[in-house]
């Protein structure tokens, strides 16, 4: 009996999981960003991981509260987003190895200095780094001047219900509110006009 041929996605995700132990589907079209039917992973009270282009802003009734991010920061310094509690903050996960990642980063880095004044904050999640020192280039590499939560073994991404924030869908973005409630779920890369808007509308809300 013949074995069935692997298909080049297979190989490609085989290859994924080899390189940065799990598969990991940053366009829009893959399974991790939009579930196993093609549609929007419903996640709590109504939020929605959408690619970005489809990103929407929950109504606040709607918005779940993040759960508590705190550790060391790529240069072991304590950050945690408590510290951030009163302002929109920007949470974005990425990963020095993830291409996506690299797409993305130029975009993130203007926008968080242009939206400084409006009261916004980044914060990153660098997820499957071991080594620091990786994350330390790309932050230097794009002028990225906000601070970042090492996580390299994705201990933190647990925290968030999958329909929230996918693990496996690297890189992701969430929009959090004044009051720490998820306004705002992207699964894959963004740009800054694609996020400016929704961070606008959230911004826009006031105290």
């Amino acid at each position: 009996m013949r074995r069935p041929v692997p298909r080049p996605a297979a190989l490609a995700c085989a290859a994924l999981v080899v390189a940065a132990g799990g598969c990991v589907f940053a366009a829009s079209g893959g399974a991790g960003a939009h579930g196993g039917d093609g549609g929007p992973s419903a996640g709590p009270a109504g939020v929605a991981v959408r690619a970005a282009a489809e990103a929407a802003v929950v109504e606040p009734g709607a918005r779940p509260a993040a759960p508590a991010l705190a550790g060391e920061d790529l240069d072991g310094q304590p950050v945690g987003l408590d510290g951030f509690r009163g302002q929109v903050v920007v949470l974005n996960v990425w990963g020095s190895w993830c291409g996506p990642c690299r797409a993305e980063a130029d975009d993130l880095a203007r926008l968080s200095e242009r939206t400084r004044a409006d009261g916004v904050r980044f914060l990153g999640i660098n997820t499957r780094d071991r080594d620091r020192a990786a994350a330390q280039s790309f932050v230097r590499a794009h002028g990225i001047g906000f601070p970042s939560l090492h996580d390299p073994a994705g201990e933190l991404l647990l925290r968030f219900p999958p329909a929230l924030l996918n693990p496996q869908t690297i890189p992701s973005t969430l929009v959090i509110d004044r009051r720490g409630r998820v306004a705002v779920s992207i699964g894959g890369a963004v740009t800054d006009q694609e996020l400016g808007p929704l961070l606008a509308r959230v911004v826009e809300e006031g105290p």
